[in-house]
């Protein structure tokens, strides 16, 4: 099964290349980059989170939570703030961790006068595990040398893909629904790999998938 996703996910990959060549399209014909663009809100309201999401697996515990902003002239930049949550049936007790992500869209295509698609999204983010067991500075007892990496904090990278379903009714606190799913891989990860030839992709990527919803801000 995991072999699948994984497949399936690369494959759908592939759109990157044909959405790269539409994007070359003149502005009359590519209009899906209309659906980002954001007005722009002076002062502290520039503080307060345009969308919500969810969010299932990603390093980030069996399922987090969390708010965040678009920004840029296209809304192309998102940063957020999530808070993920680990059952003690996965590790010795509950755990739960936090990330903060940031992400890039380069540009939207759109399917429908409803849907549009975001052939590739692509960031990083850095995570927090709560737990006495982890750590940022080895302890003294390995020797300081033995872990060359934190316990506490793992840093990804990320691709993926969204769908997004706009809404089309000015009175709606909500903008738009985007299905998403990303291939994310941690520091850990792609350094065991550049050492150790053996291991399969598949241990590397991890696939997640989730929800956001874009709110109109006040």
């Amino acid at each position: 099964m995991r072999r699948w996703i994984f497949k399936w996910s690369l494959a759908g990959l592939l759109m990157v290349v044909a959405s790269s060549l539409y994007a070359q399209l003149p502005d009359s014909l590519s209009r899906g980059r209309e659906y980002r663009t954001d007005p722009s809100y002076e002062g502290w309201s520039r503080l307060i989170p345009t969308h919500v999401k969810g969010q299932y697996a990603g390093g980030l515990g069996v399922a987090s939570v969390g708010l965040g902003w678009d920004y840029g002239r296209h809304a192309q930049w998102e940063t957020d703030l999530m808070a993920g949550w680990l059952p003690a049936e996965y590790s010795d007790h509950t755990r739960f961790i936090f990330a903060l992500k940031q992400h890039y869209i380069p540009w939207q295509l759109r399917l429908h006068s409803r849907w549009s698609v975001d052939p590739l999204t692509c960031g990083c983010y850095f995570s927090v595990i709560t737990g006495d067991n982890f750590w940022i500075e080895e302890p003294s007892i390995y020797g300081g040398s033995y872990y060359r990496f934190p316990s506490r904090l793992r840093a990804y990278i990320y691709v993926g893909q969204r769908l997004t379903y706009h809404i089309k009714r000015p009175e709606s606190t909500l903008r738009s629904i985007t299905f998403f799913y990303e291939l994310s891989a941690c520091d850990l990860a792609l350094v065991s790999k550049g050492t150790n030839k053996s291991l399969e992709w598949t241990d590397v990527f991890t696939f997640s998938c989730g929800v956001k919803f874009h709110l109109f801000k006040p």
